[in-house]
Parts: structure tokens; C-alpha cells; sequence
């Protein structure tokens, strides 16, 4: 039987699956795909750089084995890395890459006369008499990597911030983009990044703070006519983490000043983490050379986190604090707090709170209250389908014919205002809204939320529209 590049790939899953856990199989061996076999070497696709380095840096060796199985000791794996192409050609195109699997470069040692061995070489980046200056990290320490439990909302996000704290500035992912809604851990894993590479590598420099604050730090600078001192200073930093990024949206001189900072420490290995609530893709007044250059490494979603993640989470809270709870209370709150972790964790300490300070046998029916109560406070999560269910029985057309491709001025009016309404009532990024709706691509999105501001301020008809629609929603 000739083999196949399907069939090699499939042998080495068996080995490679009694191997590993089974849900390191899952994560990093279920999405790869086999593609062609030449000789003695086999190509497969992954979906990400991330991939091809962390099954480098991980799983080579078992990989190795179970290719030399199938092919003999001079095989060869290739790596196909499918990317999306962003010059608006369809197709995606590959990058191929050869599975290093080799010793380390070794140091290399360099003679130098030795009346130049001056210890306190010149920085020119260095303000004269800032060398002893002390740099406090901003970093919480209760925001580690322990206490940020991993599910499949937070996975790659999780394993990201992990292989960077491992080796800062020394992986593909520079920057690390961490992204998704409020409430669902980037300030966390930010920290626990940083944490964990004070605690690996305490010489380095490690900083976090907002993107508000910086900007505030270089309007000052500007004020006080010391700019150059505020970049050098940034310049002098190890690991940058900056929280917030999108709140630098519209601020001119502080994105040019962010891009020159950012220019230098990437150009000098080292690491930039940032958190957004929106992907790069959806970053609006942003400069494109910024938004080109938060492209350059990972971005990585928090998505909401599944039940059997909030259950972890809660047990977590209740482990830390030394309290017990019925497993029934605990999974009443999870399955009805399911927006983010933040209201999940306020939820189960306001019932905590609540049977501490009444008294109160913490019972189904106390969660109950609890529960109620801080779902009515909380605003209500509008799924992308229920807008487009609204918006279609307003204008009393069925859902095939709001996604269709008809060019009809009330359908397009129609989609256009499901479209503006899932970019203000959900947390989906412009590309997701344009998929479920009518499998629009995300300029589409933009273009529509443009097209119904224009209208609201011009059309008084098509403005009560906006406004009917806004308190069915709301309701």
C-alpha cells in the first residue's frame, strides 16, 4: 500500500495521542491538517505562527518520533502556515517553515582588548543621572497565572501569555495583543504576564500601566518641554504593558510618540503586551502604521467563558475565601451569570455578603434573590440574532430576505440598520457581525454604521426608525 501524506499523518496522531493529555491533543493536534508528502518529508498546514512555535518549542521531539516511524531517520516535517491575505486578493496565501529540531546556538565568545573593557559603556538613550533611578512595576501581585484558570475561552490568550512570559521578546508574538469584552480577564492575564517575568527574570524591567495614564504622562511632558526625557524613559523599559490601547483612538501626538517607543523596543528585543476591548481590525482613529504594527504579532480573544469554566471560576472564589457551598448554589449562579467573569465573581461575594450579614443559610432560594436581583442591575446581553429578528418583523420581512444579496432600498435599509445595531448592542467584532448577516465582509459593516449616522441627522422618517427599533432593543 503506497502511503499518503493522509495516511503517515494519521499514524503519527495514534502514537502522538497515547502520548499527551487529551486535551493537549485537542488543542494543538485536532486543528492541524496534512497536506502533501514528498519522499521522506511531510507538510502539514497549522492555522498560525503561534502554532508552528509552541509545537516547536513543545512537541517537536514527539513529533520527530512519531515521523520517524512512519519515515525513517531522515525524515523531514515541513510546516504550511495559512494566512489570511490582506491585500484583497480572496485567497489566503502560505508561509512554509522547516521544523528546526537542533541544539541551541551556542554563545559566542568575542576577544577585546582590555583597556576597553569599560564597565559603564555609554547609552546614548540614557538621561545623564537617571541610572539609579527606581522603576516601580505598577504590577498587582494577585493577578497571577494561578489564580487565571484556563478554559476554552481563555486558551490561547492563556498559553500566549504564558510561552512570552517564558521568553520576553524571544517569540513570534511581539506584540501580544490580548482582546474581547468588558469583564473577561485582560488586566489579569496582562499582570500575571508581567508577574511572571518578574519572577523569572527579576533583572528585567517590567511595567504596566493604561493607556490613559500614558497619555496624561505625555501631555505633561509636552507642558513641561521634556518630551525626548518621557521617550527615553519608556526606552529603558524591558516589558511594556499597556492597558487599554484603544483608548489612544484619536489622540494624534500621543500615538506618534507610542509609535517611536514601540519602534525602538521591538527593533531592540523587547516585549510589548497590549489589551483592547476591540480587535485592530475594528480600532477606529487609530493611525494604520500603529495599527500595522499591533498586526505584527498575536492578537489573542477572551471570548465569555463556558459553563464548566464558571463553575471553576466560582470554586476557585469560594477556595480562596474558605467558604463552602452546596454544589447545587454553585451551579444555579453559573448557569445564570453568563455575560463575564467580573459579574460572576460579584454575584457569588454578594451572596457570600448577604448570608454573612443577615445571618442567612446560604440556600437555593437565597441565590435566587441574589441572582435576581444582580441580573436586573446588569445590562441584558442582545445576541446578533435577535436584532436581526427585531429589525426583520419591523419591516415585516422574512430573515432570508434580510440576508439576501437584493439590492431593494428597503431590504438594504433594513440590513444596514441590523448591522448598526449588532455593532452597539454586542461585543461582536465588525467581521462577525458581517458573517451573520448576510456573510458581509466587515467594510461592509462600517460603511452601513456610517450610512445610518448620516441618516438619523437627514431623514426624519428613517430617524424614527432608528428610534423605534432602540426601544424594542431596549426593552
Amino acid at each position: 500500500m503506497n502511503k499518503t501524506a493522509q495516511s503517515v499523518w494519521e499514524n503519527c496522531l495514534l502514537f502522538i495521542k497515547d502520548n499527551i493529555q487529551d486535551q493537549a491533543y485537542k488543542t494543538w493536534f485536532e486543528p492541524i491538517k496534512s497536506v502533501e508528502l514528498t519522499d521522506n518529508a511531510l507538510y502539514i498546514q497549522v492555522p498560525s505562527k503561534f502554532f508552528y512555535e509552541w509545537l516547536e518549542e513543545h512537541y517537536v521531539k514527539l513529533l520527530k518520533v512519531a515521523l520517524t516511524k512512519e519515515l525513517g531517520k531522515n525524515a523531514k516535517l515541513l510546516y504550511k502556515i495559512k494566512m489570511e491575505n490582506t491585500y484583497g486578493n480572496k485567497q489566503p496565501f502560505t508561509e512554509q517553515l522547516p521544523s528546526a529540531h537542533r541544539a541551541p546556538m551556542k554563545a559566542q565568545e568575542v576577544d577585546a582588548p582590555f583597556k576597553n573593557l569599560n564597565p559603564e559603556l555609554k547609552n546614548p538613550f540614557v538621561i545623564p543621572g537617571i541610572r539609579n533611578l527606581k522603576i516601580e512595576s505598577q504590577l498587582n501581585a494577585n493577578y497571577s497565572f494561578d489564580n487565571f484558570l484556563e478554559g476554552d475561552s481563555n486558551r490561547l490568550a492563556r498559553s500566549a501569555g504564558m510561552a512570552v512570559a517564558n521568553k520576553p521578546g524571544g517569540t513570534s508574538f511581539n506584540p501580544l495583543l490580548i482582546f474581547g469584552g468588558v469583564g473577561l480577564g485582560k488586566t489579569h492575564l496582562a499582570h500575571a504576564i508581567g508577574v511572571e517575568i518578574k519572577d523569572k527574570y527579576p533583572e528585567k524591567t517590567v511595567l504596566y500601566i493604561s493607556a490613559e495614564i500614558f497619555t496624561q504622562q505625555y501631555i505633561d511632558s509636552v507642558k513641561k518641554n521634556n518630551r525626548n526625557d518621557f521617550i527615553h524613559f519608556y526606552q529603558l523599559i524591558d516589558v511594556l504593558i499597556i492597558d487599554d490601547v484603544q483608548f489612544l483612538s484619536g489622540k494624534t501626538g500621543t500615538q506618534d510618540v507610542f509609535f517611536h517607543i514601540f519602534n525602538y523596543l521591538h527593533q531592540n528585543g523587547k516585549q510589548v503586551i497590549l489589551t483592547s476591548d476591540k480587535a485592530p481590525v475594528d480600532m477606529q482613529d487609530i493611525e494604520q502604521r500603529l495599527l500595522s504594527r499591533f498586526k505584527w504579532g498575536l492578537s489573542a480573544e477572551l471570548h465569555q467563558p463556558d459553563y464548566e469554566t464558571r463553575i471553576s471560576i466560582l470554586k476557585n472564589i469560594l477556595y480562596r475565601d474558605g467558604v463552602e457551598i452546596p454544589d447545587e448554589i454553585i451551579e444555579y449562579v453559573a448557569r445564570n451569570i453568563k455575560s463575564n467573569v467580573r459579574e460572576l465573581e460579584g454575584a457569588i461575594i454578594s451572596l457570600i455578603a448577604q448570608s454573612s450579614f443577615n445571618k442567612k443559610e446560604v440556600t437555593i432560594d437565597l441565590a435566587k434573590q441574589v441572582v435576581e436581583k444582580f441580573v436586573k442591575n446588569v445590562k441584558r446581553e442582545i445576541s446578533i440574532d435577535y436584532i436581526q429578528k427585531v429589525v426583520s418583523d419591523y419591516f415585516q420581512l422574512d430573515l432570508d430576505t434580510l440576508q439576501s444579496k437584493t439590492r431593494k432600498r428597503h431590504v438594504v435599509q433594513a440590513r444596514q440598520l441590523a448591522m448598526f445595531f449588532a455593532k452597539k448592542f454586542t461585543k461582536a467584532s465588525l467581521a462577525n457581525i458581517g458573517s451573520q448577516i448576510g456573510d458581509r465582509d466587515h467594510a461592509t459593516v462600517l460603511h452601513a454604521c456610517k450610512t445610518v449616522d448620516n441618516l438619523v441627522s437627514t431623514d426624519k422618517q428613517f430617524k424614527k426608525f432608528v428610534d423605534d427599533i432602540h426601544k424594542k432593543l431596549s426593552l
